[in-house]
C-alpha cells in the first residue's frame, strides 16, 4: 500500500477527517514507518464547509482516489444520507471492484450502502445510525456491537475514535505489527483497543476510588496462575464476600470472576503477541491449565484460536522470531 485517498465532502466531520491524516498522512520516517502519498480529494475541488464551521480549499478531484491503494470515505452528514453524490458511488464501486482498500468512518458507511458494495457483508458504523443503516440497506448485516470490521477489503469503522481503531488494524496487516505500535504510540493510544469480540488490547486495571479494591486488583493480575476465587479476593479487602462483589461490580462494571477470567485471556494475548513460548506454556502462566482449554476460552472470548491470534499480532513475526 502506498497511496491513500481521503474522500471529504460538505458538512464533513473534522474528528474522524483528522483521524485518516494522522494515521496515513504524517511523516513517521523517522520511526521507520513508510510514507504513503496521502491526498485528500472532493467530488468538487474548493471550499468544502465542515459541520463546524469552517472550510478547507482541496486541491484534488476524485482522479487520484481511481488510482489509489486506500480509498477513505469521511462521514457523511445525516441531512446527505439519501442524497449521495453519484461520483462517490461511483468512486466507491470502483475501489471495490479493482480490490483496493476501502476504509468508511462513522457514517461513511451510508455511502458504501448507496453504492450496493456492502450489500452481503458484515458491515458496521456508530451505534446511534446503525439501525438506520440496517433499515435503508436490508441486504446488509449491520453489527452495532463492534469497533469495527473488515469483511474482504473493505473495513467499516463505528464512530468517532473507532476510525483510529480501524486504521490501526489495516497498518497492522501493511506494514506489520511493530511499525503499527510505533505509530499508536505516537498517536498516544493502545495498538489495539477492547470493544466486541475482534478487538484486542493490553486493557490496564482501571483507576478506582477504593484503594483496597485496586490492590486486590493489581495482586490478583500477579497471581493469575493461581485459582483466585471472590471470597480470597474479598478477605485481602477486609469486606464480605457479598459486599466485595457488590462494590467491585459498581466500581469495574463487571463481576470479580468475570474480570478475573478476562485478565487471564489479557495475558494470554500479551504473551501470543511478545513471545513465541509454546501453547502449554501460556496456558499455564495465565491459570488455564492446559491448552486445550486456553484455546476453549480464547476462541469463546475473541472468536479467534490462540495460534490465529499469534500468527496476526506477534511483535516477533517481522523479524522471523514467533512461529
Amino acid at each position: 500500500m502506498k497511496t491513500v485517498a481521503c474522500v471529504i465532502q460538505e458538512g464533513f466531520a473534522p474528528f474522524e477527517f483528522g483521524v485518516a491524516c494522522e494515521a496515513f498522512g504524517l511523516d513517521r520516517s523517522d520511526d521507520g514507518v513508510p510514507n504513503f502519498d496521502f491526498r485528500v480529494v472532493a467530488p468538487r475541488p474548493g471550499v468544502v464547509n465542515s459541520k463546524m464551521g469552517f472550510s478547507i480549499n482541496v486541491e484534488n478531484d476524485l482522479s487520484f482516489a481511481y488510482e489509489a491503494d486506500l480509498v477513505i470515505f469521511c462521514p457523511v452528514p445525516r441531512e446527505y444520507w439519501g442524497l449521495i453524490d453519484p461520483a462517490l458511488l461511483d468512486l466507491a464501486r470502483d475501489a471495490v471492484a479493482r480490490e483496493a482498500w476501502v476504509i468508511s468512518v462513522c457514517s461513511g458507511s451510508f455511502i458504501l450502502g448507496a453504492a450496493g458494495v456492502l450489500d452481503g457483508r458484515r458491515a458496521t458504523t456508530h451505534w446511534m445510525y446503525s439501525q438506520h443503516l440496517a433499515a435503508m440497506y436490508p441486504e446488509i448485516e449491520v453489527d452495532a456491537d463492534v469497533l469495527f470490521v473488515q469483511d474482504g477489503r473493505i473495513i467499516t469503522s463505528a464512530g468517532t475514535a473507532a476510525g483510529i481503531d480501524a486504521c490501526l488494524h489495516l497498518l497492522r496487516q501493511e506494514i506489520g505489527a511493530e511499525l503499527t505500535n510505533r505509530v499508536a504510540r505516537r498517536m498516544v493510544v493502545p495498538p489495539q483497543r477492547d470493544g466486541g469480540q475482534a478487538q484486542f488490547i493490553d486493557r490496564p486495571i482501571p483507576h478506582v476510588a477504593s484503594d483496597s479494591l485496586s490492590t486486590v486488583a493489581e495482586w490478583a493480575v500477579q497471581n493469575l496462575r493461581e485459582d483466585i476465587g471472590v471470597d480470597e479476593m474479598a478477605a485481602r479487602a477486609l469486606m464480605s464476600p457479598r459486599t466485595f462483589a457488590r462494590r467491585f461490580k459498581a466500581d469495574y462494571g463487571v463481576t470479580p470472576a468475570a474480570w478475573f477470567a478476562r485478565q487471564r485471556i489479557l495475558h494470554a494475548q500479551r504473551m501470543l503477541e511478545r513471545t513465541d513460548l509454546p501453547l502449554e506454556h501460556i496456558a499455564e502462566e495465565c491459570g488455564f491449565g492446559s491448552a486445550a482449554v486456553l484455546r476453549q476460552n480464547f476462541s469463546r472470548v475473541l472468536a479467534m484460536t490462540p495460534t490465529a491470534y499469534r500468527a496476526r499480532f506477534s511483535c516477533l513475526s517481522d523479524e522471523g522470531t514467533a512461529a
